[in-house]
């Protein structure tokens, strides 16, 4: 009897010695839920950036208007019949009083 008890001591200490140091162990799942967690952040945010981008290339291949702005905004571009103002703040720029 004391053979059996021992037996399944041992067997049970082999089963613990597995169930938190082998693979699968709890804190190997905890860090791999948390880095799970992280890459599903990151996909939701480049998810939204790439539906921005899909909407702005959908908008330059359609129409004429997001082209126009974009050409005004990063190039400085005036329509033909349009009129420039340029006004110059005086304080910052004493030069022009």
């Amino acid at each position: 009897m004391k053979w059996l008890t021992a037996l399944l001591l041992a067997l049970l200490v082999a089963l613990q010695y597995k169930l938190w140091f082998g693979e699968g162990n709890p804190p190997e799942v905890w860090q791999l839920r948390e880095t799970l967690e992280a890459q599903q952040a990151e996909n939701r945010q480049l998810r939204s950036r790439n539906e921005a981008l899909e909407a702005e290339v959908i908008d330059l291949k359609t129409g004429l208007d997001a082209i126009e702005e974009r050409a005004r905004r990063e190039l400085g571009m005036i329509g033909e019949d349009e009129v420039f103002f340029q006004v110059v703040d005086r304080h910052r720029f004493p030069e022009y009083r």
